[in-house]
């Protein structure tokens, strides 16, 4: 017996049948919905290399039942960047070398966007490491992702100031 949820992904709202009611979410995104940018890696939540945001809060797809989402607005990947325009944080792993294989980078870009928008951040690279210590990377490009994320947060930041502010001036 197939059960329908709603979800809005990458900015659509989808009906999506579940055959299944112990599918993942990772399961529903890849193989019913091809979007593969969330990978499988360990499918135990150790990993995080399935790493989306679900109503704005990073998860592990792995360990997500898909039909206790019902109504949830997912963002991976795949519905990150703005047309051709990458978004902040893909652009800053591409200046510090925050990957190397790219197994991991979806995961650890998505990571960082939810990092980023919980204000969890912080300008202290310790803190960073810390707060994507779920996100494992076999290549160990650990140093370019805290780099990236550090300045994709400014950036970030600085584009949501107000431009007088930005130029030192009361607002």
């Amino acid at each position: 017996m197939s059960v329908d949820i709603v979800l809005t992904v990458n900015g659509t709202r989808r009906t999506i049948p579940i055959p299944d009611p112990r599918i993942t979410l990772l399961d529903l995104l890849r193989e019913g919905l091809h979007l593969t940018g969330a990978k499988k890696g360990c499918d135990r939540g150790q990993c995080g290399a399935c790493t989306v945001l679900v109503d704005g809060r990073r998860i592990n797809a792995c360990l997500a039942l898909a039909i206790s989402l019902d109504g949830a607005e997912i963002l991976t990947i795949e519905g990150l960047a703005e047309g051709d325009r990458l978004h902040p944080v893909q652009e800053a792993f591409i200046a510090h070398d925050g990957f190397q294989c790219g197994f991991c980078t979806p995961g650890q870009i998505m990571s960082a966007v939810g990092l980023i928008r919980e204000a969890q951040a912080g300008n202290d690279p310790e803190r960073v490491r810390e707060a994507m210590s779920g996100n494992l990377c076999r290549c160990g490009a650990y140093a370019g992702i805290t780099e990236a994320v550090l300045e994709a947060q400014g950036a970030m930041n600085q584009k949501t100031q107000h431009p007088a502010t930005r130029q030192g001036e009361a607002a």
